[in-house]
């Protein structure tokens, strides 16, 4: 239910962050004004006591995120890949989000394998471990199957989840629902088509049937690529709830002290964690939408481990080339080729003025170049390209919303790697490998190509569709009667104001 109620959650999300100090730790991190305090402080203050306590050895942050739900914990572990955002010392807390979540019991673990495989525990695992990992959604173990004694990973979804999940989304819904109403310059963000995105990526990830499905593709499209695994599914021990994958032993890729101690070389981790995740949303147009430091792992032999492939990220042909035009685009610095290409692809109304625009985009790509990425305020240009996006009435385009929330987690997976990598120089040879391949005269034969066959496909259909068409055009349907016009006009009328009503009403709650 998506009403009112939902008042009283999100309230009680302020006060949660008031009465477990959080509040002051995410206004400081994000260098807050005086006055924005101030207001904060005056409209939560009065209704701390009906925030959570949480678990009060964990640090403000954390124990605040915790304490509110698996949608607000995944916030969180999107802010702990940039300490750029929100400082060095934030940063490291949050990561506890990624793995190191309080786990259920042992026992509901043997219950919901047993419930979702239909076979004895004992029976297909000769030892299974305490839990390794658990994170917002799940809980991961290592075992040993009794068959064979292979080492695999076990995934089992926290119980309730599904319902848990489910109270922060209506409460997001009617969040976004008010900020339209009361804020109608938001509407270019489309906050309820963001919240409803946001859904649909969220509610496939709890079911593990999928994220299986998920592995076994990435896994196909990326086994060529040099320096880069993905664990086997285990198909016959997965289902809705559970899933069980090949083991993957390596070092956490967020733990730079280890790295360091392994022998591994993180500036050259850094490139190509960036350089991977290009060439999968580039290349495949498939990519990993989760690439933070809990789900990757770096082997002994050096190679990158990605696993958790709960979310995932799918984008066609024709938005790779608009996306890899404007990168290609800000890597030469031509910034009215990308301003182009943003009119083109239609991001940017047609009646606003290209040149204007491609002004504005100097402004935001030149203060990178020439700069190690240590020097670079990323909350600051990412406050100025927001207001770049304003000033010329650009809408929220849903379909990019997860590749562009990945880049930002991959960035910042990358930087905690080597603090002074810049990221376009990485970017560079990638995407233009993929100019070179998708945008010419081989991307035009291939398109032809393509064409020609779906053509053909309806070649025994094309005489009866230009019958039909000739058909049509030489018997045009006669002209309602006027008391039937009238009456469709009049059921129209009703409709609409039937539909206003509810529209009306549906911003009252």
């Amino acid at each position: 239910m998506r009403g009112p109620h939902n008042i009283i959650r999100l309230i009680r999300t302020g006060a949660t962050l008031e009465r477990t100090g959080a509040m002051k730790v995410v206004l400081d991190a994000f260098d807050a004004g005086p006055l924005l305090r101030i207001i904060f402080r005056t409209l939560v203050w009065p209704f701390q006591w009906l925030g959570y306590k949480g678990d009060v050895t964990m640090p403000p942050a954390v124990r605040a995120l915790t304490a509110l739900g698996p949608a607000y914990i995944k916030f969180g572990q999107v802010l702990s890949t940039r300490p750029d955002v929100v400082g060095d010392e934030l940063a490291v807390q949050l990561r506890v989000l990624q793995d190191k979540l309080p786990p259920f019991s042992m026992a509901e673990a043997k219950k919901a394998i047993q419930s979702e495989l239909g076979a004895s525990f004992d029976q297909l695992f000769s030892s299974f471990s305490e839990p390794v990992a658990a994170a917002s959604l799940a809980q991961v173990h290592k075992a040993h199957l009794a068959e064979t004694g292979d080492a695999v990973a076990v995934k089992i979804l926290r119980p309730g989840i599904e319902r848990a999940f489910r109270t922060d989304i209506d409460a997001f819904y009617f969040a976004a629902r008010t900020i339209e109403v009361l804020s109608p310059a938001s509407r270019r963000l489309r906050p309820m088509d963001v919240i409803t995105h946001f859904e649909g990526v969220v509610m496939g990830e709890l079911d593990l049937r999928l994220e299986s499905s998920a592995a076994a593709e990435f896994g196909a499209n990326t086994k060529s690529d040099a320096g880069f695994q993905v664990p086997k599914v285990r198909w016959h021990l997965s289902g809705r709830r559970v899933m069980t994958m090949d083991w993957a032993e390596g070092t956490n890729i967020g733990i730079n002290d280890a790295l360091d101690a392994a022998g591994h070389n993180r500036v050259e981790l850094a490139t190509r964690v960036l350089q991977l995740f290009l060439n999968h949303a580039l290349r495949d147009g498939y990519f990993h939408g989760d690439m933070h430091q809990g789900n990757l792992k770096v082997a002994a032999n050096g190679d990158i481990i990605a696993y958790d492939f709960g979310i995932m990220g799918r984008i066609d042909e024709y938005t790779r080339r608009v996306y890899a035009e404007i990168l290609f685009g800000f890597i030469r610095k031509d910034y009215q080729r990308v301003a182009e290409v943003h009119f083109e692809a239609g991001y940017v109304p047609a009646d606003q003025d290209v040149d204007e625009f491609a002004r504005a985009l100097r402004a935001v790509g030149e203060p990178i170049f020439g700069m190690d990425a240590s020097r670079i305020s990323m909350a600051r240009l990412l406050s100025y390209l927001f207001e770049v996006t304003e000033r010329f009435g650009m809408e929220t385009r849903t379909e990019l919303i997860l590749l562009q929330r990945t880049m930002v987690v991959v960035e910042g997976v990358a930087r905690s790697l080597d603090p002074h990598m810049n990221i376009w120089q990485g970017a560079k040879p990638v995407v233009e490998d993929y100019i070179k391949q998708s945008i010419g005269p081989k991307a035009l034969l291939r398109d032809l190509q393509k064409t020609a066959l779906i053509l053909a496909r309806f070649g025994p259909q094309l005489p009866r569709l230009a019958e039909d068409a000739l058909i049509r055009l030489n018997n045009p349907p006669p002209p309602p009667k006027p008391q039937r016009r009238i009456a469709r006009l009049s059921w129209m009328a009703l409709g609409g104001v039937l539909v206003g009503g509810a529209v009306w009403i549906s911003t009252l709650f």
